[in-house]
């Protein structure tokens, strides 16, 4: 071994161990392996930046945005709608009906996507037909998984593998060349999940799953939020006149929370949403959430110049058709975890009000403003119904866990959907038919959706997940190192000396398993990056075609089944579905298994070696 791989096996075992602590964050652990690498003399400053040109990091990019203008047109909601209606009470034909949904869905955009959107959807099927979530959820990230085989852009991993083939001068992936092993799998996944659902099904979870779905009264008992709704005039000599809420800051000095505003106009009284550039008037009427019950409220109501109005009954009630409230999750890597309620803005920045904090299952009380807030703890937010769809499409720092079934009287018309479907279909098309190289037809597909008005440019940049660009192209320039110090020739004897003999299947097989197991501890993207070219040289030393032993690293990518932590989609469902990190372990490892043995089998038949 020679000193500069020496120096680059060192960096890339940083890289990992930093990737398993996911302390920095792995976006920031790739720019340092950016700056590191030069250092090295191993490859100069423009080929450690190669990775920013490089056309698959584009068309990623690209995904993202065309999963973004989905979700923004209500095409994944409408599928989901569908698929209530038509599973009917039948918990067989739902998993079917649900993993087919998922993975086709998650074909063509981010599979965290596809499952943050279907986590409400399921829930208040399992709900309605009286079943623990736990016999659903499971299926749900399954299908999502198995949804990165069926197609070249379902997944990352998928464009790095056809990018490293492309690179050492062989013909890449068509669009539907994984689609007859990914298809085999997920009806063996069908099968397998309905043959093992009984052992999801947890006894704590059983009667939760028997309640009626959520109203909004529903929530706010489970906050423990009742009997603090009123509703206050603004007199006219009030010290709140001409103030903003965000300058007023009541509720931090008063414990008064602003949830909306009824305002006089013309001939009708109009409910305008709480923001932080709302300017009260005179004669207004707040509909408050008194935040903390000791405050004195006599001496409050007279130091602002307000009064007490008479209620029907609760203004959640009485404006069901405007005012709503939504159960808001923050996933594992959130970037909001770590921030207080005051520092994430909502008022500001989503037009929404926390009224409530739900962590290990019990709400919190008190002003909560300066609580510091962790992954997985639960948000009940208020305001128009307009903002909390809103919140439907921004995922990447929280999900919407729950809507009431008060939201069904309110569902927004989604008229931009054909057009989205228009634009998803050229784009397809045109990297079916290879008419245009593949970063061209994704990125025409985002200037449709752009001209149809399904996505702006802001939506547009904010649905693109960065940190996942930033580790594919801080990781890409560690093949090119492995490549020219030697490393990856070392690793394809040592694979050869062991296995060589066994035959090409066995080495197959050993690289599905080394391809697995390292993405138990870091990114399934940063794991095909590394493996990727290990694979073709394995392939080029038994003079062998390389596209199967490709094939069988996009595949083990994507096979993330065994654990919570080996895949953020598995992670979602690791609450809602209330699993035990033995649950997948026991489901998933079995399931892993199977799809290594029928890839092994099935990879040399379409893809001879």
């Amino acid at each position: 071994m020679n000193l500069q791989l020496g120096w680059v096996l060192l960096l890339l075992l940083l890289a990992v161990v930093l990737f398993v602590r996911n302390k920095p964050r792995v976006d920031v652990v790739a720019l340092l392996m950016i700056v590191a690498l030069p250092l090295t003399v191993v490859l100069t400053v423009p080929e450690t930046l190669a990775g920013f040109s490089d056309p698959s990091v584009v068309v990623i990019a690209a995904l993202f945005v065309i999963g973004e203008g989905l979700v923004r047109t209500g095409i994944a909601y409408q599928l989901g709608e569908r698929l209530m209606h038509r599973a009917g009470n039948s918990e067989t034909r739902l998993i079917i009906l649900l993993m087919l949904t998922v993975a086709g869905l998650g074909s063509v955009m981010s599979s965290t996507g596809v499952v943050a959107i279907f986590i409400p959807v399921v829930l208040s099927i399992a709900a309605r037909l009286k079943i623990a979530p736990s016999r659903l959820m499971m299926p749900l990230s399954f299908a999502a998984l198995i949804s990165g085989m069926l197609t070249l852009v379902a997944t990352p991993p998928n464009m790095v593998v056809h990018s490293e083939l492309v690179r050492g001068g062989y013909k890449g992936f068509s669009f539907f060349a994984f689609a007859p092993i990914g298809l085999t799998i997920l009806v063996l996944g069908i099968a397998y999940m309905l043959l093992t659902r009984h052992w999801l099904a947890r006894t704590d979870s059983d009667s939760s799953a028997s309640e009626a779905r959520h109203s909004i009264a529903d929530l706010v008992r489970e906050y423990r939020l009742a009997g603090r709704e009123r509703r206050l005039r603004v007199r006219a000599n009030s010290v709140l006149t001409g103030q903003t809420l965000d300058e007023l800051q009541l509720r931090k000095q008063y414990g008064i929370n602003v949830i909306a505003v009824e305002r006089q106009r013309r001939f009708r009284r109009t409910l305008l949403g709480a923001t932080g550039s709302t300017e009260l008037r005179a004669g207004d009427i707040l509909l408050v959430d008194l935040v903390s019950p000791t405050i004195d409220l006599l001496n409050s109501y007279y130091e602002l110049g307000v009064e007490p109005v008479a209620m029907q009954s609760s203004y959640f009630s009485d404006h069901h058709r405007s005012l709503g409230v939504a159960e808001v999750m923050l996933p594992p890597d959130s970037r909001l975890a770590g921030k207080t309620i005051q520092e994430l803005g909502f008022r500001t920045h989503r037009k929404l009000n926390v009224i409530g904090l739900r962590r290990n299952q019990q709400a919190l009380d008190g002003l909560l403003v300066d609580e510091k807030l962790k992954a997985g703890d639960t948000l009940l937010v208020a305001g128009n119904w307009q903002h909390i769809r809103k919140l439907q499409g921004h995922s990447r720092d929280f999900l919407v866990l729950s809507l009431p079934a008060e939201v069904d009287d309110v569902a927004p018309a989604l008229s931009q959907a054909p057009h989205a479907l228009f634009s998803l279909a050229v784009m397809v098309m045109l990297m079916v038919t290879g008419l245009v190289p593949n970063v061209l037809a994704v990125l025409i597909g985002c200037l449709l959706m752009g001209a149809f008005r399904c996505i702006d440019m802001d939506s547009a940049y904010r649905s693109i997940h960065w940190q996942s660009i930033l580790l594919i192209v801080g990781m890409l320039p560690f093949a090119l190192a492995l490549q020219k110090t030697g490393g990856i020739d070392l690793a394809v004897k040592g694979l050869l000396s062991l296995f060589g003999n066994a035959g090409p299947r066995m080495i197959l097989a050993t690289l599905f398993v080394a391809t697995a197991v390292i993405g138990l501890f870091i990114s399934n993207t940063a794991t095909a990056v590394l493996m990727a070219p290990i694979a073709i040289a394995s392939a080029q030393a038994m003079q062998a075609s390389p596209a199967p032993f490709a094939m069988i690293v996009a595949l083990a990518a994507s096979a993330a089944f065994m654990t919570p932590i080996s895949s953020p989609v598995n992670t979602l469902v690791l609450g809602p579905g209330q699993y035990r990190f033995g649950d997948f372990v026991r489901i998933g490892v079995p399931f892993t298994i199977i799809v290594m043995l029928t890839s092994v089998i099935l990879v040399p038949v379409l893809f001879p070696l």
